[in-house]
């Protein structure tokens, strides 16, 4: 799944498209932001609400 302009996406449809990612193309969150095309600290920034698990590989809520 291609995303056009992630920034421009509410949160909580952002973290449904990362987590997915997540499982099933990206192992880390280096290689989702690298897929994204984002940097770490906009993609946090979006996601403020929510934190990056790194032994689940997923963004769950705070």
């Amino acid at each position: 799944m291609e995303i056009r302009n992630p920034e421009q996406l509410s949160p909580e449809i952002l973290l449904g498209i990362v987590n997915e990612k997540l499982r099933l193309n990206c192992p880390d969150k280096q290689a989702l932001l690298y897929d994204l095309g984002l940097d770490e600290q906009a993609l946090d920034n979006k996601l403020q609400d929510y934190e990056y698990d790194m032994l689940s590989n997923q963004y769950r809520s705070r």
